[in-house]
């Protein structure tokens, strides 16, 4: 199966958005959509690994106490004993796409 995410950039005023793309036994794909100031709180994925990568957009990922700068084609792991939060530090908007790989 293929999907364009093109189809899945979807943003709202009030929150950042997600767009599930696949799911398959343990694993999901998901794309997760920001307008500028827009976060995702710190928290665990317990018995999870996740895979970030930038397909547009800038923003900051913070994983435990280490602050990450990443924009356009830059990937981030964290695994499932790390705390994670997402903010969109840019002036556009930003959009990940995401791999959750349970264990």
């Amino acid at each position: 199966m293929m999907k364009n995410l093109d189809e899945y950039l979807e943003f709202h005023e009030d929150r950042f958005v997600r767009k599930n793309l696949f799911q398959e036994g343990k694993t999901t794909a998901f794309l997760l959509n920001f307008l500028p100031g827009q976060t995702i709180p710190p928290h665990p994925h317990p018995n999870a690994h996740i895979y970030l990568t930038v397909i547009q957009g800038k923003g900051t990922c913070t994983i435990g106490e280490k602050e990450f700068f990443m924009s356009q084609n830059d990937m981030i792991h964290c695994t499932d004993e790390q705390m994670l939060s997402i903010e969109n530090t840019g002036n556009e908007p930003l959009s990940i796409l995401c791999v959750m790989a349970k264990d």
